[in-house]
C-alpha cells in the first residue's frame, strides 16, 4: 500500500491560490513594536511554506486564503498566525488568544502608513460628499 501512495510534497498540497498568497510575503528580519523583531524566512526545501521566529519561539508556517484578502500564514500544530496587513504584520498564539508581536513594520509597509495618514480614505460613517 505505501509504496503505492504516492507521497506529496508540503508545497504540492498548497492550492495554487495558496502559492500566489506566498509569493506576496514579507521576508526578513523585521521590527515590532518594544523592541521585538520576526524573522520570516522562505523554506528553500518547500516552496511556499515560511519560517517565522521570535525569541525562542520557532513556527513552520503556510499561506491560507482569508476572506478579507489579508495575507496570512498559520502554523497549524502550534496555533500561531502571522497576519500581513498593508500597513503592519502581527504574530498571534491563536490557542492563548494572545498577541506574540505587534506593529511589525517593513519598510514597504511604512511607506503604505505614510500614504493613508497622508490620503485618508473616508470613513464608513461619514456622510456622502457633495
Amino acid at each position: 500500500v505505501e509504496a503505492a501512495t504516492p507521497v506529496q510534497t508540503p508545497t504540492q498540497r498548497l492550492s495554487e491560490a495558496e502559492i500566489a498568497i506566498a509569493q506576496h510575503i514579507h521576508t526578513g528580519r523585521i521590527q515590532c513594536e518594544l523592541g521585538a523583531d520576526v524573522t520570516v524566512t522562505a523554506d528553500e526545501k518547500n516552496p511556499g511554506f515560511f519560517h517565522v521566529t521570535t525569541g525562542k519561539q520557532r513556527y513552520f508556517m503556510h499561506p491560507v486564503e482569508s476572506r478579507t484578502g489579508a495575507i496570512r500564514l498559520e502554523d497549524i500544530r502550534a496555533g500561531a498566525m502571522w497576519l500581513q496587513l498593508g500597513n503592519k504584520s502581527m504574530l498571534l498564539n491563536q490557542k492563548l488568544g494572545q498577541r506574540v508581536a505587534d506593529e511589525c513594520v517593513t519598510p514597504t509597509q511604512r511607506d503604505f502608513a505614510a500614504q493613508m495618514q497622508a490620503n485618508p480614505q473616508p470613513s464608513l460613517l461619514d456622510g456622502p460628499t457633495k
